[in-house]
């Protein structure tokens, strides 16, 4: 026998090296409530953000929590948060180009279905998402856009579901797979496109 804890608890100041999706949630909705709460400074978050969104999941879970939740975190948006951000590469610039495609279509749909609660929290990830990307690595940022707004354009453009011609590999082919997999219409994907162009305004 040992005293060791258990291999499924994570003292709240360490990060699992890579922690599921689930546990990254848990993880990011305490440090934020901490830095809500003024018991984590900008500069401490920022650090734990940086160790966390170093994954998939990782930073899957963090935005999940800090796109949709009330806290305000994504909206002041800390220099020293948007510094560990663009310094978490392409893969926190993907994620947040999704969120923003994902949270414009979204709003389109609770538009339509008449569910304004709904439909005011996709427009809250939309500008976070949409804020967010205005800040991290331009160059990175505008050739993440450059082919989702081609796959959105191309799919607006059609009368069904995301075209899927024009070849079958590449970034602009994997966005049109990622507009057809949740199924968006023309009208969302042109919403899709004009926030898209909107990140440059």
């Amino acid at each position: 026998m040992t005293d060791d804890a258990p291999l499924t608890e994570t003292p709240l100041n360490e990060t699992p090296l890579a922690p599921s999706f689930p546990q990254a949630m848990e993880i990011a909705a305490q440090w934020i409530s901490l830095w809500e709460a003024g018991e984590l400074s900008d500069e401490v978050l920022a650090d734990r953000v940086g160790e966390l969104v170093a994954s998939r999941d990782g930073a899957r879970g963090f935005f999940v929590v800090g796109l949709t939740g009330e806290a305000p975190l994504l909206d002041r948006l800390p220099e020293p948060l948007v510094a560990a951000l663009r310094q978490a590469g392409p893969g926190v610039v993907d994620l947040t180009a999704r969120n923003l495609a994902m949270s414009t279509a979204m709003v389109l749909h609770h538009r339509r279905s008449g569910d304004p609660e709904h439909q005011a929290g996709s427009e809250r990830v939309q500008l976070r998402s949409t804020e967010l990307l205005r800040q991290l690595e331009p160059v990175a940022v505008k050739q993440r856009l450059e082919s989702l707004l081609a796959a959105a354009l191309a799919a607006g453009d059609s009368t069904g579901p995301a075209a899927t011609d024009g070849g079958s590999d590449g970034p602009v082919a994997e966005d049109r797979a990622f507009i057809n997999r949740w199924g968006y219409d023309p009208e969302q994907c042109q919403a899709i496109a004009a926030a898209i162009e909107a990140v440059a305004d």
